[in-house]
């Protein structure tokens, strides 16, 4: 079988793949649990939030996406199986069922919270393994951060 291999030295890249399946595993549960709340979302800002929502299940996939391919491009297999994103998630449990408009506001704060402050923990713990990752979860960490601001002005 064909390996790929990594430019990067067995330990950086230790720290690195670390990091990257982290957030893969972060980001899917993400669009996992914005999804959940965008179909049971209630509530007279259902509307806004709904659409909102996508708009954080869209951004989730995509850096999932991104991230799981840069652990590829490393020679790291990507590990993004239901269990092993239930385990390894930082976002807390979800309500089941309905959602208030307010509870759902506060859910997707809570949950973007939680992934925004291990993302930066990884952009520190990737700056001298490898900055091409670094360079990812910046850009993935602020994108993010837009949708917690946004979340938080437009229903705060």
């Amino acid at each position: 079988m064909y390996v790929v291999k990594s430019p990067l030295s067995a330990a950086d890249l230790k720290t690195v793949s670390e990091a990257l399946q982290g957030a893969l595993v972060d980001l899917v549960d993400l669009s996992l649990v914005a999804k959940q709340v965008h179909w049971n979302v209630i509530g007279p800002r259902f509307r806004s939030i709904h659409l909102q929502l996508d708009e954080v299940v869209d951004s989730a996939r995509l850096h999932s996406d991104t991230v799981a391919e840069r652990a590829s491009a490393l020679g790291v297999p990507p590990d993004g199986r239901a269990a092993t994103v239930a385990k390894g998630s930082g976002i807390g449990a979800v309500p089941q069922g309905w959602v208030k408009d307010t509870d759902a506001v506060g859910t997707l704060v809570s949950a973007l919270g939680a992934v925004i402050a291990r993302m930066r923990e990884r952009v520190e713990a990737t700056a001298e393994p490898d900055p091409v990752s670094q360079d990812i979860f910046i850009s993935i960490t602020a994108d993010l951060e837009k949708h917690h601001w946004m979340f938080q002005a437009a229903h705060g």
